[in-house]
């Protein structure tokens, strides 16, 4: 694999957004954490457990829509097997929406619906926490479930920074809570994931460097998605700068003397990955699937 520098990257407002959950928790009766479906471990705050403690949790796979069919199923599929309720989604088209509210009422707070209506406490909304990692679609999934715009939505990480108050008018009422990272990436795979999807911020780390190992990648586990994109060969000694100096010949992004602008052909490889235009595309397996490349 081509050798990078490594990435760490923690403003500090997210440890005031730390402390904010922990300090909301007795506020709701639940915790959503929105992952990024072509990474779910990656985009999963392996902080998280420990923040929220034994509130019942949910976890949605935004951005299903981007990923690759048959893997969503496999992952939706490992997290029942380990208990915990999933779903797949798309905030940006709607698909899979309209599953989240049944879900929370009939499944992941049945108990707790069923015993405020034996009590007579028909009337007190469910309040839940949506929690995630920056640019995995939090803004998006809110202002989708409340039909507007009151929450601002921006395609970089790390914007939103105070939380707020959400009502569905459906007895349903939602914590958002700013984008959150944890202080120290130990798997460098999760950090690179986290790179190439957006959720960490361009300016922070060397898009060349970056791109040429999503490239490397993307050929051992999708070769056809770059091959249809790029109308390049790939051969099996191609590392990663090879493969992002064929996409930029084959794109005309050439300096002077023929050299290939290597910086403008890794802005395009990352801005197609994110945007959906090398195809569907997941980076992982869950953990007792074959290896995916990225290692």
């Amino acid at each position: 694999m081509d050798n990078v520098r490594m990435i760490q990257w923690f403003p500090g407002h997210m440890s005031k957004t730390r402390r904010m959950i922990k300090s909301n928790l007795s506020s709701v009766d639940a915790i959503v954490e929105i992952l990024d479906a072509r990474i779910p471990m990656s985009s999963q705050n392996p902080e998280m457990e420990g923040l929220i403690g034994d509130k019942p949790r949910m976890l949605l796979l935004n951005k299903k829509d981007m990923a690759d069919d048959r893997m969503t199923t496999k992952w939706i599929d490992y997290f029942k097997s380990r208990d915990i309720l999933s779903i797949p989604l798309d905030c940006k088209t709607g698909r899979g929406v309209k599953a989240f509210l049944p879900t929370i009422k009939n499944q992941l707070l049945k108990d707790l619906v069923q015993s405020r209506n034996d009590k007579g406490m028909v009337g007190r909304p469910i309040r839940v926490m949506i929690v995630g990692i920056p640019n995995v679609g939090k803004s998006s999934f809110i202002n989708r479930m409340a039909n507007s715009k009151r929450t601002k939505v921006e395609d970089r990480p790390g914007v939103t920074r105070l939380k707020q108050w959400v009502s569905l008018g459906e007895s349903v009422e939602m914590l958002d809570m700013p984008g959150v990272l944890w202080p120290k990436f130990e798997d460098q795979d999760i950090a690179h994931n986290l790179a190439y999807t957006g959720a960490i911020k361009d300016d922070v780390i060397d898009i060349e460097a970056v791109s040429m190992r999503l490239l490397k990648s993307l050929s051992k586990s999708y070769p056809e998605s770059l091959i249809e994109r790029y109308k390049i060969e790939i051969n099996d000694g191609d590392d990663g700068k090879v493969l992002l100096e064929k996409v930029g010949r084959k794109r005309g992004m050439l300096l002077p003397g023929g050299v290939v602008n290597t910086e403008r052909a890794s802005a395009t490889v990352l801005d197609e990955f994110r945007s959906a235009k090398l195809g569907r595309i997941t980076l992982e397996l869950p953990p007792d699937g074959e290896s995916d490349g990225n290692k």
